[in-house]
């Protein structure tokens, strides 16, 4: 599964009904309405990179009132006392 952050431009006048209207696209788990920089954030989650780019382009990027995406895809962290995790958090000998 892969699950990528989508930050969204969104018209100002549009935005709780821009906002449902990406809810309700099957792959998009949650959707945050924000203030700063961006005025929409949607969690999805896919099981193929080519879902991505049906999902993101393709759908979310044509609801009205969207005027950007910028995705960024989110890989799972590791704690350092996570023993099964395939790699190690910082420099050896710290």
């Amino acid at each position: 599964m892969i699950t990528a952050i989508v930050m969204i431009h969104a018209k100002a006048d549009s935005i709780p009904e821009t906002a449902q209207a990406i809810a309700d696209i099957e792959g998009v788990s949650e959707v945050y309405s924000c203030a700063g920089d961006v005025d929409l954030v949607a969690i999805v989650r896919v099981g193929t990179h080519e879902g991505l780019a049906d999902l993101i382009p393709a759908r979310i990027g044509k609801v009205p009132g969207v005027l950007d995406t910028d995705t960024h895809i989110a890989f799972r962290s590791y704690s350092s006392a996570d023993t099964e995790a395939a790699f190690s958090i910082g420099a050896d000998g710290d």
